[in-house]
């Protein structure tokens, strides 16, 4: 009986302590911007012995363009102030898309998307989707919705070594982010769901049709008025 508490308290000791971890490794980063991510560590370590350099720039959420965010939350995550950081019903959606065409689109929030790039490695298993979802509830739990949306637009990866949209539009167009057009923008988010394989500087036809596609949803849901909430 000794011997199965003493087991039954080193466990809980554990978890206590994985717990604290876990919240020490985010709670931080509601006021301190990350200075890389795991995604950024995982290309760096790939492209070693080469002369690749990960090019990002930091922008606080005053010098994100309102309709980059929005254009960025229109492609990736269209219920993003009203989840939890898990959408069930997007989940739903694809289930059923998969059942009608055989496929299975990506569901994942932009929660989840940060969690994943700044917490864990690339690739696909059930103990990655099990952490995915832990630090998820931690982000959402930590982090105002503001602050995860600022992230993510730091952190997303849009070209081979380029994170973040500062990065981004000068990287693909040769400007600041602050001069980035409304269908500039519209390129960079309609790009988000494969940034290794879409160019938004030579669009391809259906890069440019999903740009258009997200235009018309920003206008739908009435323009950047609808971030108003995050803010």
């Amino acid at each position: 009986m000794a011997r199965r508490r003493g087991i039954a308290g080193f466990i809980w000791r554990t978890v206590l302590i994985l717990l604290l971890l876990s919240v020490a490794l985010v709670l931080p980063f509601r006021w301190i911007n990350p200075p890389s991510t795991m995604v950024m560590l995982e290309r760096n370590w790939q492209q070693r012995g080469t002369d690749y350099r990960i090019k990002k720039q930091w922008l606080s959420w005053q010098q994100i363009p309102r309709h980059a965010a929005l254009a960025a939350v229109v492609s990736e995550d269209q219920n993003f102030p009203h989840h939890y950081g898990i959408d069930i019903k997007a989940i739903q959606k694809a289930l059923a898309e998969r059942e009608r065409r055989g496929g299975l689109r990506g569901a994942s929030t932009i929660s989840q998307q940060v969690a994943r790039n700044m917490y864990l490695w690339t690739g696909r298993s059930w103990l990655r989707k099990g952490l995915e979802v832990w630090f998820t509830g931690l982000v959402e739990l930590c982090w105002p919705k503001q602050r995860i949306l600022e992230i993510y637009l730091n952190i997303a990866e849009w070209g081979d070594g380029v994170f973040g949209l500062g990065a981004a539009s000068r990287y693909h167009f040769g400007i600041p982010a602050s001069q980035l057009s409304g269908w500039q923008s519209a390129l960079l988010a309609s790009s988000l769901p494969s940034p290794l394989k879409y160019n938004p500087a030579s669009p391809a036809p259906h890069l440019i049709a999903r740009a258009k596609w997200n235009l018309g949803q920003q206008r739908m849901l009435g323009g950047t008025n609808w971030l108003a909430p995050l803010e």
